[in-house]
């Protein structure tokens, strides 16, 4: 009878094991399709609390328009002190020395000046790619008649500041910055644009490094 009784309890244990394991496993899904919101634990591979990346935009730009490579060298040195990306502004028409020679009363950049009609100079490209990224924009230009170098009126009008820290620069053998930055200011109508600066054509890179560290961004 011990044996019988025996032998009934084993198998009264096995079926009660069987329908234990049953059960823990109706709620587990396939290890190739984890649903980890329909299980006691998250799935290894899903993080509890996902860090969210981060978004996109502190980014600072260097944009220029250089006729003789002088405002090209200062925004590579601002650039490179900044980290910051360069777009640089070309005429369609690029401009020959004959061109800038403004001694002559019948060159590009005199009849430009003498009727303002023409001075609406195309870009090959006047709207840089991820705009909406920087947040820091530095605009440099030589200075023709005491103003910005006209192709960038084109960079000017053909984007929006809004929300953006905007630096003018220029070069000029003499000329100083004069009202070019509250021009571009004005004609841009948005943004938040802090005093230019004025570089002597062949300033140092070390000077200009001083200047942004003097800005604090």
């Amino acid at each position: 009878m011990k044996k019988i009784f025996a032998i009934i309890v084993c198998f009264v244990m096995t079926l009660t094991l069987a329908a234990c394991g049953d059960t823990a496993t109706e709620n587990i899904e396939p290890a190739d399709n984890p649903t980890p919101e329909n299980t006691a634990e998250p799935a290894e591979d899903v993080p509890e609390n996902p860090e969210e990346t981060p978004a996109e935009g502190g980014k600072t730009l260097v944009v220029y328009y250089s006729a003789t490579n002088n405002t090209e060298a200062v925004a590579g040195y601002i650039a490179d002190a900044t980290g910051a990306d360069i777009f640089e502004l070309i005429p369609t028409e690029p401009y020959t020395s004959a061109d800038l020679d403004w001694t002559d009363r019948d060159s590009r950049v005199s009849r430009e000046h003498d009727d303002e009609s023409l001075r609406d100079v195309e870009l090959e490209s006047a709207v840089p790619d991820n705009w909406g990224d920087y947040d820091t924009v530095f605009i440099g230009y030589p200075i023709w008649w005491g103003i910005a170098a006209w192709p960038v009126n084109g960079f000017i009008s053909a984007n929006d500041f809004t929300g953006k820290t905007v630096i003018p620069f220029c070069t000029s053998s003499s000329s100083g910055l004069g009202q070019s930055g509250e021009l571009l200011e004005e004609a841009a109508g948005t943004g938040n644009w802090l005093e230019g600066q004025r570089f002597r054509s062949g300033v140092s890179e070390d000077d200009v490094k001083d200047w942004v560290a003097g800005l604090e961004l």
